[in-house]
């Protein structure tokens, strides 16, 4: 109509098609990138539009190693219930795995960067780390990338990667400022409170200049492959029909004494 202004252009920069070429990132796919680059390094170029260093690539790849398999978590107790619901969909049960991928389950990855990468720089680092718990607590929040139920008293993840870091230049202000919030932490509630895996990944993932608001994606990029094998296995060695058999039959039997 007139007088309108003109719709914006819709416009991709990630990739395009001819009758003969794919590009990825201006990258010719068939001749740049098949049997060329790694999985990993295709997904650095995807977010940062350019294909990693050296550093880069070790370094961001480990990130992903780190996060593909963590055995019967609920998001691959959920992949395989809805697989076994419906066989006829795998991405479905893939998703369903995915949907898991909150603040409790790899999606602290993101608020850990978050808290790292909003401190401000002009801050002396044990001021900006004092400041983080405290307003975690006084929200009464947990402290994002610390602690594990399992890993004590230090999460070997978080020591292999901290150590890459250090060996490939991406031991920076992030990393030394997570190190700090874990001892302020735990100074703050009584108790050991080392920095774990996703503490690890946001500190790391920050030093690599990689936006806290797509860090929870590195989660779900990495935990979509394991999910893919945990559906294998269901498919050769089905657990699901038992987990789901063993709920109710147990969820039941609790009622039941609950009436006695």
């Amino acid at each position: 109509m007139k007088g309108e202004g003109r719709a914006k252009k819709i416009r991709s920069r990630l990739g395009r098609s001819t009758t003969d070429q794919i590009f990825v990132r201006g990258h010719d796919l068939a001749a740049d990138l098949i049997g060329k680059v790694s999985l990993g390094d295709v997904a650095f170029l995807e977010l940062k539009g350019r294909l990693p260093s050296r550093q880069e690539s070790v370094m961001f790849n480990a990130l992903a190693v780190t996060l593909v398999e963590h055995g019967l978590t609920p998001s691959t107790i959920a992949a395989r219930l809805t697989y076994y619901g419906a066989p006829e969909a795998l991405q479905a049960a893939v998703a369903a795995g995915l949907l898991g991928m909150g603040d409790r389950f790899g999606g602290s990855v993101e608020q850990a960067a978050r808290s790292l990468q909003e401190a401000p720089s002009d801050q002396d680092a044990r001021a900006a780390a004092r400041r983080i718990v405290e307003g975690h607590r006084q929200r009464k929040e947990v402290v994002p990338g610390l602690g594990h139920p399992i890993h004590k008293p230090i999460d070997p993840r978080t020591t292999a990667l901290f150590a890459l870091a250090a060996e490939h230049g991406f031991s920076g202000r992030y990393v030394e400022l997570m190190q700090l919030v874990a001892e302020e932490a735990s100074k703050a509630y009584g108790r050991d409170l080392p920095v774990n895996a996703t503490g690890a990944i946001a500190a790391i993932a920050s030093e690599m200049e990689l936006s806290w608001r797509i860090c929870r994606g590195l989660a779900v990029m990495a935990r979509a492959i394991g999910l893919v094998a945990h559906l294998q296995e269901e498919m050769e060695e089905p657990m699901a029909a038992e987990i789901w058999s063993r709920s109710e039959a147990e969820a039941a039997g609790d009622a039941d004494s609950d009436r006695d």
